[in-house]
C-alpha cells in the first residue's frame, strides 16, 4: 500500500499549495467536519465493543472514508451534483486520509526503536534538501526514500507513513507545470498504477472473506455491530452535528450549490471506508475470525452507506432542479 500513500502525500501537498486547502477559510470547515467524522464514530465502536481489549483495538476502522470510491459514486451522477459538493467532499476526504494517516502511524506500530527512527528523521531531512536546495535527481530521492521506508519499519512505525512522506517531499512547481519535477506530472502518472494495480491486488488479498467459517451470530458480534453502526450512523452524525455548530456560528457551510440536502448525502457517503479501512482491519487484529468479522462488516456498511449517499444526493438534485425549471437538465 506504499504507492497508495505516495499518491495521498501528493495529493496532500497540491491541495495544500494550490488547491482546496490553500486558505484557512477554506480549511476549516471540512477540517472540523472530518475530525467529527472520526472522534464520532470511533466513539460508537468502542461504547458497543465493550471493554474487551482485544475488539477496542479496531477502534480507528470506521474512522477512514474511501475517496476513491466516493469520487467515483458522484461521477456516476455526473452535473446532478454541483462542483462545490465535490470539492467539499474531496477535501472533507483529503482530512480524513491525513486523520487515518496519523492513527495509523501513532497507534498501530510496534513500539518504537529509537536509533532507526533517528536513521528515518536523517534520511528525510537529507531528501527535503536535495529535493528543495541541491540539483534535482530523481535516483537520488528514490534511493532516499527506500532508506526513510525501511528505517521507518525498523523503527516499529507503519511502513505506510513512508509513502506519504516521500509524497510531500516531491516538489511542485507552479510555473512550469509540464516539467518532469512537476508534482502534478508524477501524481498523473501515478494515480493509473495506484487505481487500477495496487488498489486492486490489495483489495484481492486482503478483502477475500472466507464465508464458511462466519456463523450467522457473527452479524451480532460486538466488532461487527460496531463497525456497522459507526460507519453508517456515526459517520455522518458526527460530520452533520458538527456543520450544523459551524452553521450556527456563521461559518461559510452552506454555499451555492450546497444546501443541507447535499450536505446529508455527503456525509452518508463518506461511510464508504473500503480500502483504508479493511487497511486498518488488517493491522489492528490479530485474530483471524475477527478480521475476517470486521471485513464483512466494512463491506456491508460501505454499501449501504454509498446507496444511500448515493439516493440523497440524487433526490436532492432533483428537488433543486424542480424549483428551478429555467435551468438546463
Amino acid at each position: 500500500m506504499v504507492p497508495f500513500f505516495l499518491l495521498v502525500g501528493l495529493e496532500i501537498k497540491r491541495e495544500v499549495l494550490s488547491g482546496r486547502l490553500s486558505s484557512w477559510r477554506l480549511v476549516t470547515v471540512p477540517a472540523v467536519a472530518a475530525l467529527a467524522g472520526m472522534i464520532f464514530p470511533a466513539a460508537i465502536y468502542l461504547v458497543v465493543a465493550g471493554a474487551d481489549p482485544v475488539q477496542r483495538a479496531g477502534w480507528a476502522i470506521p474512522t477512514a472514508t474511501d475517496i476513491v470510491l466516493v469520487l467515483g459514486l458522484l461521477a456516476f451522477l455526473g452535473d446532478r451534483v454541483s462542483i462545490t459538493v465535490k470539492v467539499f467532499l474531496t477535501a472533507l476526504a483529503m482530512f480524513d486520509d491525513i486523520g487515518a494517516v496519523l492513527i495509523i502511524g501513532l497507534f498501530y506500530g510496534h513500539g518504537f526503536s529509537f536509533p532507526p527512527l533517528a536513521v528515518a528523521i536523517t534520511a528525510l531531512i537529507l531528501a527535503h534538501v536535495v529535493a528543495r536546495f541541491w540539483r534535482f535527481s530523481w535516483t537520488v530521492l528514490a534511493l532516499l526514500g527506500v532508506v526513510l521506508w525501511g528505517a521507518i519499519l525498523e523503527a516499529g512505525i507503519e511502513g505506510a507513513i513512508a509513502g506519504v512522506l516521500i509524497g510531500i517531499l516531491i516538489p511542485f512547481e507552479r510555473e512550469r507545470p509540464d516539467n518532469t519535477r512537476s508534482l502534478n506530472r508524477v501524481q498523473s502518472g501515478l494515480r493509473p498504477w495506484v487505481f487500477w494495480a495496487v488498489i486492486p491486488v490489495f483489495a484481492l488479498f486482503n478483502t477475500g472473506i472466507d464465508i464458511t467459517a462466519l456463523r450467522i451470530v457473527d452479524i451480532l458480534d460486538p466488532v461487527a455491530v460496531g463497525v456497522f453502526v459507526a460507519l453508517v450512523v456515526g459517520k455522518p452524525a458526527g460530520i452533520l452535528g458538527s456543520l450544523w455548530i459551524l452553521d450556527r456560528l456563521g461559518m461559510p457551510v452552506r454555499q451555492e450549490g450546497l444546501g443541507w440536502g447535499q450536505l446529508v448525502g455527503t456525509s452518508m457517503l463518506a461511510g464508504v471506508g473500503f480500502t483504508m479501512s479493511i487497511f486498518i482491519a488488517s493491522i489492528a487484529f490479530i485474530d483471524h475470525h475477527l478480521v475476517t468479522t470486521s471485513k464483512l462488516s466494512i463491506l456491508a456498511a460501505s454499501l449501504v452507506s454509498a446507496l444511500l449517499g448515493f439516493a440523497v444526493l440524487r433526490k436532492s438534485a432533483e428537488l433543486t432542479r424542480s424549483r428551478s425549471p429555467g435551468e438546463p437538465r
